[in-house]
This record gives structure tokens, sequence and C-alpha cells, in this order.
């Protein structure tokens, strides 16, 4: 389980004084404890939402990273972007342009979608089918070139 990952992760961290790979860890423990303990929550968090939990925060550090960036805070920048890599270390591996692009095809091809219209439905039925492992913004950028 990966809240169990997470756990051995920041112990192993500890010791080896792995204070990006240490902080990343904490902030997944962090949500994944604030998850288990909410209202509604039957005291479990299953893998399946600990990934989108990570997910979440994955997007924020690169958000963030952006952000820093943007106003010439090169330091806190980088420390975000590796906070990112150790997220992503969780995450199963996210499909590439090249890959999504016969995936959606086939899709369209299934559905016998013809117009720009249909992206929104499109898109929906595709984040169900390939929850976790694409880009919202890619994916949707894919369906938009091949449905023009």
């Amino acid at each position: 389980m990966i809240f169990e990952e997470v756990s051995e992760g920041i112990k192993e961290a500890m010791l080896a004084r792995d204070k990006v790979r240490l902080e990343a860890l904490r902030g997944i423990k962090k949500e994944l404890l604030e998850a288990k303990t909410a209202k509604g929550s039957n005291g479990e968090v299953t893998d399946e939402q600990a990934l989108s939990i990570i997910a979440k925060l994955l997007k924020q550090r690169k958000e963030s990273a952006d952000i820093y960036a943007k106003n010439g805070r090169e330091e806190l920048a980088e420390a975000e972007l590796q906070e990112a890599k150790v997220l992503e270390s969780f995450l199963p591996k996210q499909l590439t342009k090249e890959e999504l692009i016969p995936i959606v095809k086939g899709k369209i091809d299934e559905l016998g979608l013809i117009s720009s219209s249909d992206a929104g439905k499109l898109t929906g039925i595709l984040m169900k089918t390939l929850k976790g492992k694409v880009d919202g913004k890619l994916l949707n950028e894919v369906i938009r070139a091949l449905l023009a």
C-alpha cells in the first residue's frame, strides 16, 4: 500500500539525510492522513485515492515552480521541481503524445466522432479510461488537434 511505502521512505530519507525527499514524502503523508480522517471517510485511503492525491500534489509543485521561475526565484523553482521528481516516482508512467495519438484515434473511430463539439464528451470518456496515466492538458491538446 502506498501509505506504508511513504512511511518507509520517510525513514530512509531521514537516515540518508535527504532533505528534499524527506520534505516531499512528509507532504504526501500529511495529505494522506488528512484524507484518512476527513469527514465521510472510512478511515482508509485506497491506493487509487492516494495516487489521485499525489497527482494533485505534483501539479501544485509544477505550478509553484513555474511561478517562482517567472518571478526570478530560481532556487525555489529548483526545489519545487526536485520535490516533483520524488512525487513522480509514486505515479504510474505517463503516456507521451506519441503513445496517446493512436489511443485517441481509435476511440474517435469507435464512437464515430467527427466535430470539435464532441471534444468534451471524448475527453470525459478517455480521462476515465486512462485515469492517472495521462495529463489532462496533453489529452485535450491531442483531442483538439485530431478533431479539428
